[in-house]
């Protein structure tokens, strides 16, 4: 099933996209009764599956409409808690950050040997088709980087290992923008990846049922039509279950947590000299099965 949150005549509601792609059931229409927050959504899964089911299958007109009419937000617009991160997650981007010059963490190894973790604020979230602002990073240092995103539905703490896929509701992706001279210049990464309009997500959240073997996914990225990015999901140093099983060893994960599972190489900053985005760059990000997110630099 794939979820989508959508502006219509300045309000904010949830639908679900027809399997064609053509039509988003508006919820709020559909089935009243359902909640009007994704994150009330999530956290009543599984049991509000066949409800949903329901709703997508019903023939109000009024209830359909045209995707191609409608304007997406990011699926969670605004998440009750900072987006968590992972950094140095893929083998080759690793190697590549080392060598950039930017990593300015005194002694670090190219290979970490424990999930690296930042977050981003949630006032960094912007959905589909928002333009970025680059101009609000004062260094001009803007760079792209396609992840994917893991939105946790049963919360919990002390999460094994061999349950932690059990967690997961969907997943959906990320564009995790940073201003890196800011990231390196504080010696942290909060500030250089926080900026307002800094998490391009969407354009919808797909069940984790719906995705199946999600090592098997590959990611993209393309400015302005050129490949950057291409890698598997497989090829993450730490895998989604060890990275679920980390975090909640130290914080008790809720429903409709983000968890951006890191980059591979072929970030701005692996060219010499950086690639660092413009006004007017086009970023399409795109992961199997996800759909397709794009923004262009502001």
């Amino acid at each position: 099933m794939k979820l989508v949150s959508f502006k219509q005549r300045g309000k904010n509601h949830i639908g679900i996209l027809t399997d064609d792609g053509t039509t988003v059931v508006n919820l709020s229409v559909a089935s009243p009764k359902l909640p009007t927050d994704m994150t009330e959504i999530i956290a009543a899964a599984p049991g509000i599956f066949p409800a949903l089911g329901r709703a997508a299958a019903t023939r109000k007109k009024e209830a359909r409409l045209s995707a191609s009419r409608v304007k997406l937000t990011a699926p969670i617009p605004v998440p009750r808690r900072n987006v968590l991160c992972v950094g140095k997650n893929y083998f080759e981007h690793a190697h590549e950050f080392d060598k950039s010059g930017f990593n300015s963490t005194a002694d670090a190894s190219a290979i970490p040997d424990c999930p690296i973790i930042f977050t981003k604020a949630p006032s960094s979230v912007i959905g589909p088709g928002d333009d970025i602002p680059g101009h609000l990073d004062p260094t001009k240092s803007v760079d792209y980087e396609v992840e994917l995103a893991v939105v946790i539905g049963k919360g919990g703490r002390k999460i094994c290992k061999k349950d932690a896929l059990k967690h997961v509701f969907g997943y959906t992706i990320i564009n995790d923008v940073t201003a890196r001279h800011l990231q390196s210049k504080h010696k942290q990464w909060f500030l250089g990846k926080s900026i307002d309009g800094f998490c391009p997500m969407g354009p919808w959240l797909v069940t984790a049922d719906e995705v199946g073997q999600v090592k098997k996914l590959f990611v993209e990225s393309k400015i302005n039509g050129e490949v950057r990015q291409r890698a598997q999901v497989k090829d993450l140093i730490f895998d989604i279950p060890t990275l679920i099983a980390t975090l909640s060893r130290s914080m008790t994960l809720q429903p409709g947590d983000i968890i951006a599972t890191g980059t591979p190489a072929g970030v701005g900053i692996g060219f010499k000299p950086p690639k660092f985005l413009k006004k007017g760059d086009i970023c399409t990000l795109a992961i199997d099965g996800l759909g397709v997110l794009e923004n262009t630099v502001a």
